[in-house]
């Protein structure tokens, strides 16, 4: 399998796993759905790890395989390409992308499905589509610009220009550099330490956030507002509430 599943500690890490460089051909991008939709699916996945393994997340799309491609090939696969990563960002638990390497065109793309990027010392991120006379188009041109502004958006985009990770870090690409070896250690521990968090409001925190980026303030305050009372219907409040009463903050145990 190009792509795997694989559960610990509530944590399901999806590791991509094509070597040399874990090129997103059309079989990974379908396997890639296929799994954030199931560990959307499974309860013992509390949280997502993104992980392309110790020496390179993703390099991007198959260049050899899309150059076979015509226009009418790719209009029917560009809303497929699109859903794979799509279904990564929807997954209604906090997700970590752990890269290591390159981390271009697709793999970049991939990276910024995540709600948190830790990235290791040797990461090299970028859009680097113009080069090929394209522009990105698994999101990065949507995902990209509401991360990091337009203007450094553009400039990656038009430029596709590779930056190091403690640029991407400086302009808010990544949330965290660390070692190389230490990246997956520490994306598994952020994720593990969420897993033990309580999982509605968890889902409800990442739902009010995205999609109130997407509408007016007004609107965003209506989705909060319904999240936040909803909340009050569900067995993790009571227990938060009753903990900190009883024990003081921060003490609850969710299940």
């Amino acid at each position: 399998m190009t792509v795997s599943l694989e559960v610990s500690d509530g944590v399901g890490t999806i590791r991509l796993d094509r070597p040399p460089m874990n090129a997103l051909d059309v079989a990974t991008q379908d396997r890639l759905r296929e799994l954030a939709e199931e560990a959307t699916r499974r309860d013992e996945v509390r949280a997502v790890v993104l992980y392309g393994g110790e020496k390179v997340f993703a390099a991007g799309a198959d260049i050899k395989e899309m150059q076979a491609m015509d226009h009418a090939a790719m209009v029917l696969r560009s809303k497929a390409l699109q859903d794979s990563f799509t279904a990564v960002a929807r997954i209604p638990k906090p997700v970590v992308a752990a890269v290591t390497g390159y981390a271009l065109g697709g793999g970049c793309e991939l990276a910024l499905c995540a709600d948190f990027r830790i990235a290791g010392d040797n990461a090299k991120l970028g859009q680097p589509e113009i080069l090929l006379g394209l522009i990105p188009g698994a999101g990065g041109t949507q995902r990209l610009a509401r991360l990091v502004g337009p203007a450094k958006a553009k400039d990656l985009i038009f430029t596709g220009r590779h930056v190091r990770a403690e640029e991407a870090l400086t302009m808010g690409l990544v949330d965290r550099v660390v070692p190389a070896a230490e990246v997956y250690e520490q994306a598994h521990a952020w994720a593990a330490k969420l897993a033990k968090g309580p999982a509605l409001a968890l889902r409800a925190a990442k739902e009010a956030v995205d999609a109130g980026l997407e509408t007016d303030i007004d609107t965003g305050l209506t989705i909060e507002r319904t999240w936040f009372a909803g909340l009050f219907a569900t067995e993790d409040r009571e227990r938060g509430m009753r903990s900190f009463v009883e024990e003081g903050p921060g003490k609850a145990k969710f299940l």
